[in-house]
């Protein structure tokens, strides 16, 4: 009887010890995923700060290219640089109607459809 009981509590010790570390290893699963969690967390508000940033310095540019390119700017740059130039008159400008993309592909192509050979007349003698 009595090494049944030792038996017992030999098992008791090993489930006790067994289920110990499941739960601890669990718990550290855990504590490390929400560590993971964390530093993900922080990864993205890093990544978000800095995109704030860059479209701010976009933003910016953006700005600074607008403002060099107003007409009083460039007629300011055209006077400090005495370049002569002279704002464009209606008759410069042509508006063409029709798609851009395909007039490109017309002339690109032109070459290629329009053939500046002659034709040759070739004689074939029938079989009597």
């Amino acid at each position: 009887m009595k090494s049944n009981s030792h038996a017992f509590v030999n098992q008791l010790l090993v489930c006790l010890l067994v289920a110990i570390s499941a739960g601890g290893s669990v718990g550290v699963g855990l504590v490390w995923i929400r560590h993971q969690i964390s530093i993900t967390a922080n990864n993205n508000r890093v990544l978000s700060a800095r995109i704030r940033e860059v479209e701010r310095q976009i933003m910016e540019t953006k700005t600074a290219v607008e403002s060099a390119q107003s007409p009083d700017a460039l007629r300011r740059l055209n006077a400090n640089f005495q370049l002569g130039l002279v704002p464009k008159s209606d008759g410069q400008v042509l508006h063409v109607a029709g798609d851009p993309v395909q007039r490109l592909m017309a002339r690109a192509n032109r070459e290629l459809f329009t053939d500046a050979r002659a034709p040759i007349a070739v004689t074939i003698p029938l079989p009597r």
